[in-house]
């Protein structure tokens, strides 16, 4: 079985301002990315068949069209195949969507770290990537992500597992609401 999880948000904001965020990611002028997660991080800049990941989670662009689109396909943590992707969809001259899509297979034990820990982390910081997006486009954010009980507790418990995040920026574990 194939998992789908789709997040995605429109934006005030012309397809050129929204893209420029994706052409951003993992550089020093990152406003896509959340500050409290453990920072998106490449091997050059970002282009096709540059390496990279997030935290545990490790991938290559295998597609990328500048301001419009990139795909990251997965080659860690071993199990998980598939690929997730931002694009932006233009709605009209001043409304832009941008989605972030994962399309991911686990194999074997893998489906059951998916459901435990990787999906509502994924869902947490996906969410508040697009609260980034939209602070960036506007100053401010309408509706902010809020984390529930159990993502604050994946996130203390992360953090007292990999002690060497704790404390550094873009990897704290201050949530952004109750």
């Amino acid at each position: 079985m194939a998992v789908l999880n789709v997040h995605e948000r429109v934006l005030p904001a012309p397809q050129k301002s929204v893209g420029a965020l994706i052409d951003r990611l993992g550089g020093a002028d990152d406003r896509l990315w959340p500050p409290d997660w453990p920072p998106v991080r490449f091997d050059g800049p970002l282009a096709v068949g540059v390496s990279g990941g997030h935290g545990p989670v490790r991938y290559v662009v295998s597609h990328y069209v500048p301001g419009h689109w990139v795909r990251f396909r997965f080659n860690g943590p071993r199990g998980f195949d598939g690929f997730h992707e931002f694009s932006v969809e233009p709605l009209d001259q001043e409304h832009t969507v941008l989605r972030n899509t994962l399309v991911l297979r686990p194999h074997g034990v893998r489906w059951l770290g998916w459901l435990l820990f990787f999906r509502p982390m994924h869902d947490a910081a996906f969410r508040h990537s697009l609260d980034c997006a939209e602070r960036a486009l506007t100053g401010r954010v309408a509706r902010p992500a809020k984390w529930g009980w159990y993502v604050r507790l994946l996130r203390a418990g992360t953090a007292r597992l990999v002690p060497r995040l704790a404390g550094r920026p873009g990897s704290g574990i201050a949530a952004p609401g109750p």
